[in-house]
């Protein structure tokens, strides 16, 4: 009778000793998560707490280990997706970006040996580049492809 409390006492040291070793666990995929806000290891740490459940019914070490990639692995699958397509937003733009595919004034002309000139575009004068580099007169209307720093690169409308 003795023999069968002391195996009965070990098993469940080991049991507890399992769980507390998922719970760290997860605990630590916790603060990982919590440090790097990027969604990579929360998965690991819902795992954790999975094999920790499993550890504490008396499952085996394989199978607690085997439920912590199973339930990771699910999670990542079926969650990661739907997530990404949340916390993707399209980039905010700017209010110069609205200038980009107006068509705008030289004010002074482009040069594209010196980098000068000047267009206005939508009230606004900005110092401009040519997209080819070629020289543009005053007065002549543009079309803004990009901003480049500063300056709008913009190519004849």
């Amino acid at each position: 009778m003795k023999g069968t409390r002391l195996v009965s006492r070990i098993v469940g040291d080991i049991m507890t000793s399992a769980c507390i070793f998922w719970v760290i666990a997860a605990v630590v995929f916790g603060i990982i998560e919590g440090a790097t806000v990027a969604l990579v290891t929360i998965w690991f740490a819902l795992g954790a707490v999975a094999a920790a459940v499993a550890a504490q019914l008396g499952f085996s070490p394989v199978a607690q280990v085997g439920t912590f990639v199973i339930v990771s692995a699910l999670l990542l699958c079926v969650t990661r997706p739907v997530l990404k397509k949340i916390a993707v937003k399209d980039p905010q733009k700017t209010n110069a970006d609205r200038f980009i595919g107006e068509i705008g004034i030289v004010t002074e002309p482009i040069d594209g040996i010196n980098s000068s000139g000047q267009v206005k575009v939508g009230g606004s004068v900005w110092s401009a580049v040519s997209e080819s580099g070629c020289a543009i007169e005053k007065g002549e209307k543009v079309e803004v492809i990009r901003i480049s720093g500063v300056r709008l690169v913009v190519r004849q409308a």
